[in-house]
C-alpha cells in the first residue's frame, strides 16, 4: 500500500501569501516553484499529479508537502547550512594583522597581497579576505597637511560662521585664481568612444601656452564671477576686484573668503581695500584650502572640462571656460556647508592627537 499522504489545508492569509510569492517577479526561483507545489497540492491533487504538472520529481513534492504541514509558510525556506568548516585560526589573523601594520616587506613600501601570503604561508585570497574584514588597504596612500597657522581656530570659527549664519544686507564671495591653466593639444587625433570602446587619446600632448581664471563663488545663490587673464599678479587680481565691485550694487556689504596668496595682500591690493570700506576680508587658514568653497568650482572645471579637452591655442582654452562659467551659472545651484567650527576642530584635533601618536612609536 502508498505510503498516505499528508493532509494539507491553507488558510486564507496563507493562500495569499503563498499566491503573492507565485506572483512577484523578483522571488528566487525556488521558492516560487515551493509556493506552487503547496498550492497544487492544497487543490486535493495527489503527488504523482503535481509532480508530473510541474516536471519535478514526486518525491520533491513529498518533502515539500511534508515540509509545509509542519512548519507552515516558513518550511518553504532554505534551512541554514553549516558551511565549510574554518581553517584560519585568530591566531593566524592576528599574525596577519600585525605584520601588515607593523612591518615592511623588503625591497618594497608595503605588503602586497600575494607578498605576505608567501611570508606567511597563507593564500593570497586568505590575505584579501583579512585585509577586506578589518578595512586595510596598504596599496593605498593620501596625502594630508595640518596647518600651522597660529589663528587656524578663530579663522575656522570665522568664516564657517559667515556660511553658516551669514550677515543680512550682505554678500558673501569665495574668491581664489586657479593659476597655470594649461592649454594642450594632443599629438594625434581623438579617438571617439564607440559600443564596447572607451574614448582614446594620446599621453603626448603639446604646450600651447597657459591662463589664469579668477572666480568668485556666491556662497548663498551659487553663482560664479570670473575672469582670465594671461598673467597672474597683483594687477590682474586688482581688475577682477573692481568687476567684483561693479557687479555688487551699493550699498550691499561684501564679505570676501581668500587665502594668503602674496597677490592678495600687496600694497596696492591694501590701499585699494583701504578706499571701500563695504569690502571685508575673511582669510582662511594656511593650507587650508578646504575651507574656501570655490575650489570645489576649480575641481568641476577640471573635471568636466579642462582635463579631458584639447585645447590647439588659449584663446580656444579661455572660451572653454568661459563656456563651462556660462552653462553653469543657468542652474546655479549653491554649495550647501554642514559643519558647524566644533565639528571641524574635534576633526582636526582627533587627526593631529592620531599624527603625534604615529610619530611617538617611530621614534
Amino acid at each position: 500500500m502508498a505510503r498516505p499522504k499528508a493532509e494539507l489545508v491553507l488558510s486564507p492569509e496563507e493562500r495569499e501569501g503563498l499566491e503573492r510569492l507565485v506572483r512577484r517577479r523578483k522571488t528566487a526561483q525556488q521558492l516560487a516553484l515551493r509556493a506552487r507545489i503547496v498550492l497544487a497540492c492544497a487543490e486535493g491533487r495527489s503527488n504523482l499529479e503535481v509532480a508530473q504538472d510541474l516536471r519535478v520529481a514526486k518525491q520533491t513534492v513529498g518533502k515539500w508537502r511534508s515540509r509545509f504541514v509542519q512548519e507552515r509558510l516558513d518550511g518553504l525556506l532554505d534551512e541554514p547550512r553549516s558551511g565549510a568548516p574554518r581553517t584560519v585560526s585568530d591566531e593566524q589573523v592576528e599574525a596577519v594583522l600585525v605584520r601588515t601594520l607593523e612591518t615592511k616587506p623588503e625591497g618594497a613600501t608595503h605588503w602586497s597581497t600575494r607578498s605576505l601570503a608567501k611570508a606567511m604561508g597563507l593564500s593570497h585570497m586568505t590575505v584579501a579576505r583579512i585585509w577586506r574584514a578589518f578595512g586595510l588597504e596598504p596599496h593605498r596612500s593620501e596625502s594630508f597637511k595640518l596647518s600651522p597657522d597660529p589663528f587656524f581656530i578663530e579663522k575656522v570659527r570665522d568664516i564657517v560662521g559667515l556660511y553658516l549664519s551669514p550677515p543680512e544686507h550682505a554678500v558673501v564671495l569665495c574668491v581664489d585664481e586657479k593659476s597655470q591653466i594649461q592649454a594642450l593639444d594632443r599629438t594625434q587625433p581623438l579617438l571617439p568612444m564607440l559600443p564596447g570602446q572607451t574614448e582614446r587619446r594620446t599621453f603626448d600632448y603639446r604646450r600651447h601656452g597657459t591662463t589664469t581664471l579668477f572666480a568668485a563663488l556666491d556662497v548663498k545663490t551659487g553663482h560664479v564671477l570670473g575672469a582670465t587673464h594671461r598673467r597672474h599678479r597683483s594687477g590682474e587680481f586688482r581688475k577682477f576686484l573692481q568687476r567684483i565691485d561693479a557687479a555688487v550694487p551699493e550699498p550691499t556689504e561684501i564679505h570676501l573668503v581668500m587665502d594668503n596668496y602674496g597677490t592678495h595682500k600687496t600694497p596696492t591690493i591694501r590701499r585699494w581695500f583701504a578706499r571701500r570700506p563695504r569690502f571685508h576680508i575673511h582669510f582662511t587658514p594656511t593650507y587650508a584650502s578646504w575651507l574656501n568653497l570655490v575650489e570645489r568650482v576649480f575641481a568641476e572645471l577640471s573635471q568636466k572640462q579642462i582635463r579631458r579637452g584639447s585645447h590647439r591655442s588659449v584663446p580656444e582654452l579661455e572660451a572653454a571656460i568661459h563656456e563651462f562659467l556660462e552653462v553653469r551659472n543657468r542652474d546655479p545651484k549653491p554649495y550647501v556647508w554642514v559643519k558647524t567650527a566644533d565639528d571641524i576642530l574635534e576633526t582636526v584635533t582627533r587627526f593631529a592627537q592620531r599624527t603625534l601618536t604615529a610619530v611617538a612609536g617611530t621614534n
